[in-house]
């Protein structure tokens, strides 16, 4: 199948995939609908997490396209306007797909014959052939750009709408004039006024779920504003942003939309927690949504406000690619060691929000394959894995129970979403001690430590000692932006110096700190990495487990395992800010625990 594929060999003639990664994939397309398969490069990218441009670029090579660089920061207004132009002629609906599927008719080339140079990330798309039956250009090229450059392009020229944020516009004054009228103090205005604002909240709520999707927000916080307002927070990057601050509306009101448009919860339900999932087509994308809704107290007592918190689940953002963890080269080393292992605990350790789910998500990944058996006991299952089994948690299936019954299905591999007692615990060693890969993460605060709450959970230490592999203890940690950044100000050398760094480092110019925020980032970041510490079972590490005792010597582990070659939490935060990745402010407050 591999000789067959000129692409794939060329693939790995460039070194852009391992041959590994390239069997998967081609055994990913065969499985597929012939039909309506996916190409080899759109796999890559969506399943493997390759980088865009390292496949399509070779892909433009290999059959001939032109290329073309663009600079749209210095982009002439005139060709803006060409390209509007352009655009305006053509049908809307076919507009609307040429520009999802990142095809930008973008200039007349003039001669002979005019021809419409057509901007596309896949060169190859079909789409491109039905431009001279949906339009007047019947001469085109299909011209290779990057897709960073082509999204920039569209921002810039056709924006996406979220059309129910227009609606919400077109609204407000109408809604302003009925709420004018409204008694702060009558729990019935309120009622009223929730059936009068109906209409804009759905809109306003619908607009914030679209917004959020492709903002890359993790959760959407809902939360009440004093009598009459209601803020709306997105999580991005780790931080809580405000995204809209909703006046002269009651929060019952917000809440009652929410839920209405929810499944699972009760409208008429305020006195206790409830939790529920929605799910919306956005840009073509099924994304889904699971809601979380607690009671929260007031300064008005006779009022019954709520908290919601929304998070958002897009399997786009899964990472399958290990190598795109970003794991400094000693820990992703032993990582993929301890995976590659037929049995043993792989533990994943961090406070909530580290990284752990897409940690093990990707390990998974990893080594799945058609031989063997994978079973994932998660509460609740967020992503769907291809090739696992995953058990479903309700009313009548509990987490304990569907841990025990793993044991009876024949597995090979185990995801047991986090060790919470001594059940699970007991369960993971056993699956480990019979011959199973386990994964499952815990709640420490590194590494060492983590041995230390299995004992106390009543783990033996020399089950500990044998039945473990690698313990990662993560952090994630905001990048900072790489069109802001700036030098590390004099101010901030204190505490710089304090983390472990050098005047002479210090006086480089290669440490950063977070630029004044730019159109690319959000207040000088964009994006984020992880810290890590990998704390691999040598022989070394089993012994001193083994004879520790009554008591863990965690000084004694971490020691063994830095003398050789552990970097510690704090050991590859001062590697990232040393690579220009991050900045003292945000290592420091990712380890300030430890």
């Amino acid at each position: 199948m591999i000789r067959k594929s000129r692409f794939g060999q060329l693939l790995l003639k460039k070194e852009v995939i391992d041959l590994k990664t390239l069997e998967k994939a081609l055994m990913i397309q065969a499985e597929e609908d012939p039909v309506d398969g996916r190409g080899l490069g759109e796999i890559l990218i969506d399943d493997f997490k390759i980088n865009h441009h390292a496949v399509y670029g070779l892909l433009a090579e290999l059959y001939a396209f032109r290329s073309l660089d663009i600079e749209v920061s210095t982009l002439e207004p005139s060709q803006i306007k060409h390209t509007k132009e352009i655009l305006a002629k053509f049908p809307e609906n076919f507009k609307k797909e040429l520009l999802y599927k990142r095809v930008l008719p973008y200039q007349i080339s003039y001669g002979r014959r005019n021809t419409l140079i057509v901007l596309a990330a896949d060169p190859t798309d079909k789409i491109s052939e039905k431009i001279p039956s949906n339009s007047e250009y019947k001469k085109y090229e299909v011209v290779y750009c990057k897709l960073k450059t082509i999204e920039e392009l569209i921002e810039l020229i056709a924006p996406q709408k979220n059309e129910f944020l227009d609606l919400l516009q077109e609204a407000e004054e109408n809604i302003d004039e009925m709420s004018e009228g409204g008694s702060d103090t009558d729990v019935d205005e309120y009622a009223l006024d929730e059936e009068i604002n109906k209409s804009l909240l759905v809109n306003l709520f619908e607009g914030c779920l679209i917004e959020a999707v492709r903002k890359g927000a993790s959760d959407i916080h809902v939360i009440p504003y004093r009598r009459s307002s209601v803020d709306f927070y997105f999580r991005i990057d780790g931080k809580l942003l405000r995204w809209h601050r909703q006046e002269r509306t009651s929060p019952e009101a917000v809440s009652a939309v929410v839920k209405d448009r929810a499944v699972g919860v009760d409208r008429f339900e305020r006195d206790t927690a409830q939790d529920g999932f929605m799910q919306r087509v956005v840009d073509d994308h099924l994304i889904r949504f699971r809601v979380s809704i607690i009671p929260i107290t007031s300064s008005e007592y006779e009022r019954r406000f709520e908290s919601i918190v929304i998070r958002t689940i897009d399997d786009r953002n899964v990472i399958t690619d290990l190598r795109k963890l970003g794991f400094q080269s000693k820990a992703e080393s032993d990582f993929i060691k301890a995976i590659s292992k037929s049995k043993g605990i792989i533990l994943v350790t961090g406070p909530t929000g580290s990284g752990k789910s897409t940690t093990l998500m990707a390990a998974l990944y990893h080594i799945i394959r058609p031989e063997v058996n994978v079973l994932t006991c998660e509460d609740p299952v967020e992503y769907h894995i291809k090739g696992a089994r995953q058990l479903k948690i309700g009313n009548r299936f509990s987490f304990e129970a569907a841990i025990r019954s793993i044991l009876r299905h024949d597995p090979d591999i185990v995801m047991v979403g986090e060790i919470r007692d001594k059940i699970t615990a007991d369960i993971a060693i056993k699956l480990a001690n019979t011959g199973h890969l386990t994964f499952s993460t815990l709640h420490t605060n590194d590494a060492p430590s983590a041995v230390s709450r299995l004992y106390k959970m009543g783990v033996e230490t020399f089950l500990l000692a044998y039945a473990i592999n690698i313990i990662i203890a993560q952090r994630l940690v905001r990048q900072v932006c790489q069109n802001c950044k700036k030098p590390i100000s004099k101010e901030r050398w204190p505490a710089a110096l304090a983390l472990g760094l050098t005047e002479v480092e210090l006086a480089s110019g290669e440490i950063f700190e977070a630029g004044d925020g730019c159109k690319k980032c959000n207040s000088g970041y964009k994006g984020r990495t992880n810290i890590c510490e990998a704390l691999y079972f040598t022989p070394d590490i089993r012994k001193a487990i083994v004879e520790s005792g009554n008591e863990i010597d965690e000084d004694e582990i971490r020691k063994i395992a830095e003398g050789q070659g552990m970097l510690s939490l704090m050991d590859s935060g001062l590697d990232r800010i040393r690579t220009g990745m991050t900045t003292v402010a945000e290592i420091t407050y990712a380890t300030s625990e430890d």
